[in-house]
Parts: structure tokens; C-alpha cells; sequence
């Protein structure tokens, strides 16, 4: 039975997002066409009217999600022109963030995976990063464009540290510890 224009935006957009859900709770690897698919309600076979392969869904889902979170920042950091960064690590470096993997940032829930593979949806991850590093560089504090640059490489990898450490562990307050402290640290109104 063939369908609507409409209706196969609706379901390509639903296999998105739950994939989008899935990969990020469980890895590219870990997660199957037949799961995303059931999860999406919609039958395995049709997969293919929508994607060539799981690579290929991976990589539209990796474009997807980063493209949020670069707008998501900027719309945090828009909303608090006083103390951007401030506002910035409140929400990254947060319970939020680590209690729900499948609806936080890509990058902490898929960036070890990542590391493993290579092609486009490396070269993908390799461009958000660097967007990401630029957008903290024009809000971490330094006296040039060069030490604010450095200044965006370290507190990028302390923020997403803080939360990959604080998933790994147990411990409610060691999870805290890691991500309190790091925010602490990297908080111009705390220096």
C-alpha cells in the first residue's frame, strides 16, 4: 500500500528521532533497523523506502543532533548576554544531562563510539566539535582570540568529560562531584 507524500515525511521523521533516542542510549552499534523500526511503529521492511542503510540513517541522525545542539547553545547563551558561559554550564554540566543520555548531547553519548569508526559520520562529529569549540570561544574569558580558542578546546573537553565520567559511575555523589566541580572550575564568576 503505498502512502501520502505527508505521511512518509511523518514516518521518516519519526525513524529519526527514535533512532536519534536509541543511538544515543545504547550506540550505533547496539542498536538494530528492526528495534528503531518497531520503535518507530512502523514495519522493518519499510526502512528501505527511507534509508540505503543503517550507516546512512546514522549519519542523518548525527547531522540532525549536533545541528540542535549548536542552536541550542546559542540560544542559552543568547538568553543570558551577563553571564553566557555561566548559563552555558548550568545546563550542560547538569543532572538532566547525564540522567537522560537518549535526549542530551550527542557528543557525550556517542563520541566513544565515534572514536572507533571512521568516515562521514567521524568527519561529522570532527565539524561539530570544532562549531562547538568556536561558539565557547567567543564566550570563555582571555585577553586574544588565541588564548580564548585554547581556552574553548579545554573547556569543551572538561565539560564533556564531566559528564561521560559522571554516567560511568554509581555513586550518586561521585556522579555530582564530577559534574559540580568541573562547573565550579570553569565559571568565570567562581574564579
Amino acid at each position: 500500500m503505498r502512502v501520502s507524500r505527508e505521511k512518509f515525511a511523518e514516518n521518516r521523521e519519526k525513524i529519526l528521532g527514535v533512532a536519534g533516542v536509541l543511538f544515543r542510549e545504547k550506540g550505533f552499534e547496539s542498536t538494530g533497523v528492526a528495534e528503531i523500526m518497531k520503535a518507530a511503529g512502523l514495519t522493518h521492511g519499510g526502512f528501505y523506502g527511507h534509508f540505503q542503510s543503517k550507516e546512512d540513517l546514522a549519519l542523518e541522525v548525527s547531522r540532525a543532533l549536533i545541528d540542535r545542539v549548536k542552536i541550542r547553545w546559542n540560544e542559552i547563551i543568547t538568553s543570558a548576554p551577563d553571564a553566557p558561559l555561566d548559563a552555558l554550564l548550568n545546563h550542560y554540566l547538569s543532572r538532566c544531562s547525564v540522567d537522560d543520555p537518549g535526549g542530551s548531547c550527542v557528543f557525550a553519548s556517542l563520541v566513544q563510539e565515534v572514536s572507533r569508526s571512521q568516515g562521514a559520520v567521524r568527519s561529522t562529529f570532527n565539524d561539530g566539535l570544532s562549531a562547538l569549540v568556536d561558539i565557547l570561544s567567543e564566550i570563555v574569558p582571555g585577553d586574544s582570540a588565541q588564548e580564548r580558542r585554547a581556552k574553548g578546546f579545554t573547556t569543551l573537553s572538561a565539560m564533556m568529560g564531566a559528564v561521560i565520567l559522571a554516567r560511568a559511575v554509581e555513586s550518586r555523589e561521585l556522579s555530582d562531584n564530577f559534574l559540580f566541580t568541573t562547573r565550579d572550575a570553569l565559571s568565570p564568576a567562581k574564579s
